[in-house]
């Protein structure tokens, strides 16, 4: 595809985040079951359907706009499960805090990758004047910020400190 407008990059990058989130949806499961701490296994099931709500706005605006949500594959987003899977559920623990620290950890880099790009499309939307779509996306933003802020007082308040016990 050859881009011509501030439009085509704003659909493209819709469908990359749509991706990304699909894929990131299906590690942040596999995180959830590997995960011992409960208030970390809770997150981890609030953030898989806060990223499932993200797909579905994205799939909203993108159809609204005529297009195909899944037009696009995320290699960011591919790469960062790949991590996933070689930093977490790939790798032998013999301490289980140790290992919910580091889902954290992994947790936090795929979303502040949503991060980067919700907060990228609701400023393409914003200049398109797709003020709907701006709003919508910026619920999205909030919601990632969210997750992440809270993956921050989990690891601070109780994962850390026993991992480093």
């Amino acid at each position: 595809m050859a881009f011509s407008s501030l439009k085509d990059i704003y659909i493209d990058q819709m469908q990359d985040i749509y991706s990304a989130c699909k894929q990131s949806k299906a590690a942040t499961q596999k995180l959830h079951d590997a995960a011992t701490d409960d208030e970390l296994k809770k997150a981890l099931k609030a953030g898989a359907d806060g990223i499932q709500d993200g797909m579905d706005t994205l799939s909203e605006i993108i159809k609204g706009h005529g297009e195909d949500p899944t037009d696009e594959f995320c290699k960011g987003m591919e790469g960062l499960v790949k991590e996933v899977h070689a930093h977490v559920l790939d790798e032998d623990f013999s301490d289980d805090d140790v290992r919910d620290a580091m889902i954290i950890t992994q947790y936090q880099r795929m979303a502040h990758y949503a991060i980067a790009g919700y907060g990228c499309c609701k400023a393409f939307a914003k200049r398109l004047d797709q003020t709907d779509d701006a709003t919508k996306l910026d619920k999205c933003l909030d919601a990632s910020y969210d997750g992440d802020r809270h993956m921050t007082e989990i690891a601070t308040g109780s994962v850390n400190k026993s991992a480093a016990a």
